[in-house]
């Protein structure tokens, strides 16, 4: 299994009980990640995923809830929901990956860990968030200085 598609079980494991148990447990994110996987790239990219997931929560609810047409995110299964959010953050705060695998990794993740039509919700909802996640990075100020 590859490194970050072994991040993004560890993650979601986590990101499982942080949504259930609330945010105290997030103390426990290092502990968990060592005692579940030897490889530190995997650890510190499910650790990269689940503060970014926990930082941004917010604002990623926000953006699911935009585009989940007739879902109110607390109604949805708390597997898929979790994989939106960690999908979601990846396709806003992570330029590196390339967006078609954040979102075929979130699928292949919902058709494992949650039920038979997770896969089909999970690709419609992000390839909307997609969408607005380009139009966002189009529209963010180049980092570059000014040239003089």
């Amino acid at each position: 299994m590859k490194k970050r598609t072994r991040a993004r079980e560890l993650a979601l494991q986590f990101l499982y009980q942080l949504d259930l148990r609330g945010p105290k447990l997030l103390e426990e994110v290092q502990t968990f990640l060592r005692s579940e996987e030897e490889d530190k790239t995997a650890r510190d990219f499910a650790l990269q995923l689940v503060n970014g997931v926990a930082e941004h929560r917010a604002q990623l609810d926000e953006v699911i809830r935009g585009v989940a047409q007739n879902w109110e995110i607390a109604r949805m299964a708390v597997i898929d929901r979790n994989v939106l959010r960690m999908a979601a953050y990846e396709l806003f705060h992570c330029p590196d990956i390339p967006p078609k695998v954040a979102i075929n990794e979130a699928i292949e993740l919902g058709k494992r860990f949650s039920t038979q039509n997770s896969g089909a919700f999970i690709n419609g909802i992000l390839d909307k968030i997609k969408d607005q996640a380009r139009a966002g990075a189009a529209a963010a100020p180049d980092d570059a200085p000014a040239e003089s």
